[in-house]
């Protein structure tokens, strides 16, 4: 976080605070790693989320997932990303969707995939944030 300094109308300095990334990347960063990477398996040490844990459930636990990744998208939306950019995600939370909904193969398939942190990394390259 910077902070950029204005003059008003009468000569006087006025600090801004700049933020170095547009509001709700924290909270898509979150909602990310809540879904791809909240816990680490032991033995192996990676990392899966709640994506792969819903998944287990017949059709309710990827729709539950979906809707939570197309909330993320809304709020890519909010800040301003390109329509590209919100296209890329949706494919990535479709293709995780579809797939991810195939009994056994799909849970895996959404342990591996990680719909979510390659949003993030789309939005992140897009605004420039790290």
């Amino acid at each position: 976080m910077g902070i950029d300094s204005e003059s008003d109308a009468g000569g006087e300095r006025i600090e801004v605070s700049v933020e170095d990334e547009p509001p709700g990347m924290e909270r898509i960063r979150a909602i990310s790693k809540l879904l791809d990477e909240a816990f680490e398996v032991p033995v192996i040490n990676y990392k899966i989320g709640l994506d792969p844990i819903l998944g287990i459930l017949p059709v309710g636990g990827d729709t539950v997932s979906a809707a939570v990744s197309l909330y993320t998208v809304g709020e890519a939306a909010r800040m301003g990303a390109s329509r590209e950019t919100l296209v890329q995600m949706l494919v990535n939370i479709g293709i995780d969707t579809v797939l991810g909904s195939i009994p056994v193969i799909g849970t895996i398939f959404d342990a591996v995939f990680k719909a979510n942190e390659r949003n993030v990394a789309i939005l992140e390259a897009e605004f420039g944030a790290t």
